[in-house]
């Protein structure tokens, strides 16, 4: 295969886990898939097709050209950028039929003569503030927001929703009593004859862990992708994501020799050193230097000095020992995801690097190959410089990642 480090998408597990949280949620809800950050480092693009073949009709992004990107590979769902977009940035959400939410009655009114100019009325999104602290409208204004926004031409109220800064918190108490605030401004609003047509608050730990705010939808992203969050509660999600790689050189190194920038690791025995093509430049944290592991032929092994910007290096000396094998050029190594019956999870990649698992997937850049799989084997390729024959992805043979294989079977 023309690629040395790939992350798997399993296509089939994202349909599993959205049917899984359809039976968490029960009949008469609605989930919006959150794709923005490419799906979380999935790739927007397919997760959206392959949600979308599923049922989904609403879809989440952040910014504009996320929304273009959904548009110019033809999806034609309900798109919703939730967050606030510039009054230069209007023409081209019209263009493209995106729905957005709505920052100021100032924004509103600017939306309201550019979708009336163009004949092209928009459907838009409120948030209602009960505690995030970042953005939309404060709870105590909300109701005569709503108002002012439901007397502008050209916009249609879609929904009105609100967002948890801590739901996946050990103690949910202050969730809980932002679903009674919202509660309240809901009710404030039939009081004035509002009715928006959706209302929701529950994020991945809010759809996970409070019943009470699973309202008329949903909106998960972590949880859809197979990632609990801390203090949620798994329904039976599996991750759709690993991360691969292969050895593309081994050493042995004397003891005493320095490995790597700084010199912060010094080999104390004759030692067995391996080398992949994977560095921060891809995404794989700097702080993993001297404490990360990766699996190889199953079996944990350390990594030793600095992450590089492209190249990390292995110590493999243990499992040269304990399989009485040295590893060679071309043998698979798994940076998380499963391998010969062994996991190791992005929860740990993230207490490595000291931060959270939505980042850890958001950062594996571009450079690395996403090979899509349906069935177990490889159904898409997409590179850097294209797409590519999914015929030279990793083959099937042998079990799991043995066989010079790569892919992992479910």
């Amino acid at each position: 295969m023309p690629f040395s480090s790939w992350v798997e998408v399993d296509l089939d597990i994202l349909d599993a886990n959205l049917d899984t949280l359809r039976r968490t949620i029960g009949p008469g809800r609605e989930i919006l898939l959150v794709v923005k950050a490419d799906a979380y480092g999935h790739g927007a693009v397919e997760v959206a097709r392959a949600a979308a073949a599923r049922g989904v009709r609403q879809f989440g992004v952040a910014t504009l050209h996320e929304g273009m990107q959904l548009r110019a590979a033809g999806l034609a769902e309900d798109v919703w950028v939730l967050s606030p977009l510039l009054s230069s940035e209007i023409p081209q959400a019209l263009a493209h039929g995106l729905e957005l939410a709505l920052p100021s009655l100032e924004f509103a009114r600017e939306l309201s003569a550019a979708a009336l100019a163009v004949g092209r009325p928009c459907r838009v999104h409120v948030e209602v503030d009960t505690g995030m602290g970042r953005t939309g409208v404060d709870a105590t204004e909300a109701v005569d927001f709503l108002a002012a926004v439901d007397a502008l031409e050209g916009l249609r109220v879609g929904s009105v929703y609100t967002h948890f800064p801590d739901a996946d918190a050990a103690d949910p108490a202050f969730s809980r009593q932002q679903v009674a605030r919202f509660t309240e401004v809901l009710a404030a609003l039939r009081e004035r004859g509002l009715t928006p047509p959706l209302v929701h608050a529950a994020n991945s730990a809010g759809t996970l862990r409070l019943e009470e705010s699973r309202l008329g939808l949903v909106r998960p992203g972590l949880a859809a992708y197979g990632l609990v969050p801390p203090e949620g509660t798994d329904p039976g999600l599996v991750p759709a994501m690993s991360f691969r790689s292969r050895l593309v050189q081994v050493r042995r190194v004397r003891a005493g020799r320095p490995i790597s920038y700084g010199r912060t690791f010094r080999t104390e025995r004759d030692s067995v050193i391996g080398v992949i093509p994977v560095g921060y430049g891809h995404g794989y944290s700097w702080l993993c230097s001297n404490r990360g592991v990766m699996l190889v032929a199953g079996r944990r092994v350390p990594i030793v000095g600095r992450v590089t910007m492209d190249l990390t290096m292995l110590d493999l000396t243990d499992l040269a020992l304990a399989t009485g094998r040295v590893p060679a050029p071309g043998d698979p190594v798994v940076l998380f995801g499963r391998q010969n019956g062994s996991s190791l999870t992005v929860e740990e990649l993230a207490r490595w690097s000291e931060t959270l698992a939505y980042e850890v997937l958001c950062t594996i850049g571009k450079r690395v190959t996403r090979v899509y799989l349906r069935g177990g084997r490889p159904w898409r390729v997409v590179t850097l410089v294209g797409e590519m024959d999914p015929a030279v992805a990793p083959r099937e043979g042998g079990t799991e990642e043995e066989a010079g294989d790569g892919v992992s079977r479910r």
